[in-house]
């Protein structure tokens, strides 16, 4: 079995971002980074976006606040950042303590802004199969991965087991934008085993740790495994038993060093775009 590492996938993708940015003059793009509470996932999240953007020649700033701020002030401050011209992109780290309506962010951030693809202006274009919509970029490492290792999407079954708007339903309107022949299951898919077997590409984004092993791999598919869980062991890994399905893909991507790696150069990428975009 063949691993596909993010790393490589990422070298192309800051290639592409450095050809966009060729010629700009002043300042580069600016990612604002907002985080409500201190979540360790989220902080760490946002110090190896931080780092990736800086590795790419962007700018990135956190915009931290307290857990417990207010509704009415959060949407204040992030009305700001919003407006500031020099913020091209905009990542908002989820999800949003109960206090505040995270509905009402979505419908509040600049779409343009929007890298991440929240926004239901944005939504609507990515299932329209509109490109001038940010899609989620966890769901656009993943046609990545793909594409930039010359795996072929077109014809080919895939299934994605996971049906969330940040990966599951964005996925499969990018992959059917692909041609791919989509299946999406979730907990109540009958047979959900046989569904996964007859996957020539499958994408394991269900969120719990090593749940797809050997009798969910069809023989010599593609597993791309978006997970990323805690082991009982504390060890970080994904929602695909990696060792258990060695004789039976051809292809998988490993947790961590895979899709993630690629979903911080997705988010590079968008913000140059944005940043072009704005004029």
């Amino acid at each position: 079995m063949e691993i596909l590492k993010g790393a490589e996938v990422s070298a192309k993708i800051k290639g592409e971002v450095q050809e966009l940015l060729a010629g700009i003059k002043g300042k580069p793009p600016k990612l604002a980074i907002v985080r409500v509470g201190e979540n360790p996932d989220d902080m760490s999240y946002e110090r190896g976006a931080i780092k990736k953007m800086e590795s790419f020649g962007l700018r990135a700033e956190s915009y931290a606040f307290p857990g417990d701020i207010s509704d009415g002030d959060f949407k204040r401050e992030f009305m700001k950042i919003n407006g500031d011209e020099d913020v091209s992109g905009i990542l908002l780290l989820r999800p949003l303590p109960g206090q505040i309506r995270e509905r009402d962010i979505e419908e509040m951030i600049d779409p343009k802004k929007d890298l991440d693809g929240i926004s239901p202006i944005n939504v609507a274009k990515v299932f329209a199969g509109d490109a001038s919509g940010f899609a989620p970029c966890t769901a656009e490492a993943v046609v990545e991965v793909l594409k930039q290792n010359d795996i072929a999407i077109t014809g080919k079954r895939v299934v994605i087991v996971g049906r969330s708007l940040v990966v599951g339903k964005p996925l499969a309107m990018l992959m059917l934008k692909e041609n791919g022949t989509v299946t999406v299951c979730h907990t109540r898919t009958q047979d959900l085993k046989g569904t996964c077997r007859g996957a020539q590409i499958l994408v394991a984004a269900a969120g719990r740790a090593k749940m797809l092993d050997k009798d969910y791999v069809g023989q010599d598919a593609v597993v791309i495994d978006v997970g990323i869980n805690v082991d009982e062991d504390g060890k970080l890994c994904g929602d695909v038993d990696l060792d258990s399905i060695r004789d039976r893909a051809a292809m998988a991507t490993p947790v961590p060093g895979g899709v993630g790696a690629v979903t911080t150069a997705v988010l590079a990428r968008h913000l140059a775009e944005a940043f072009i975009n704005q004029g």
